[in-house]
């Protein structure tokens, strides 16, 4: 299983954030995640401040790319083994930030990813 940090992370059930969350924990992935309000989705809490997670395998975006610039040197110093840019979210200047430290970029949807067993 793959830990997994949501960025953009919201306590609406009407956002994808939200959904991106509750299937990763239906597929039994450890889940943080990261808002800008502190909420509960079923048992993991929100956090609102960026904290130093350890062995994040995947970081699933869902802020647009002008939010992101705050969020770059946090990103990149998680050295998280991948990112996936939501459709939204989609930033080549970041990409090109994780590509040179190693890091792979995906440009898919989560929830079409785990639906489709490509997570």
């Amino acid at each position: 299983m793959k830990k997994t940090l949501v960025i953009g992370a919201s306590g609406n059930p009407q956002r994808y954030s939200y959904k991106a969350v509750k299937l990763l924990s239906n597929y039994q992935h450890e889940v943080l995640a990261l808002g800008i309000k502190d909420g509960e989705i079923g048992d993991i809490k929100i956090k609102t401040k960026k904290k130093d997670f350890k062995n994040i395998h995947t970081i699933t975006l869902y802020i647009n790319p002008k939010r992101q610039k705050e969020y770059y040197d946090y990103i990149i110093n998680l050295q998280a083994k991948r990112i996936i840019f939501n459709p939204g979210t989609e930033n080549n200047e970041l990409a090109k930030l994780a590509q040179d430290k190693k890091i792979e970029v995906v440009f898919n949807c989560t929830l079409v990813m785990l639906n489709s067993g490509d997570f």
